[in-house]
C-alpha cells in the first residue's frame, strides 16, 4: 500500500489543527498531531527531539515526485 502523508505548517491560533482534522476526515486518513507524538515519546522513554528526527527521516519526500 502506498504511504500518503500530508503535513500542514501553521502559526499559533490559525486553526491549522482543525483544518488538519477536517482534511484527514474528508480524505479518510488518520490524523496525528504533535501532542500525540510527544506523549508517545514520553511513554516509551525516547527523546522527543530524536522522535521527530526519526519521523522526518522516515517521511523523506525526495522520492515522492520521481
Amino acid at each position: 500500500m502506498k504511504k500518503q502523508i500530508i503535513t500542514i505548517s501553521r502559526e499559533y491560533g490559525s486553526g491549522g489543527r482543525q483544518i488538519g482534522l477536517l482534511t484527514a476526515e474528508r480524505l479518510g486518513m488518520k490524523f496525528y498531531d504533535k501532542a500525540l507524538i510527544e506523549a508517545a515519546s514520553r511513554e516509551i522513554g525516547f527523546p522527543e527531539r530524536r522522535m521527530f528526527s526519526s519521523l522526518a527521516h522516515s517521511c523523506d519526500l525526495r522520492n515522492t515526485f520521481s
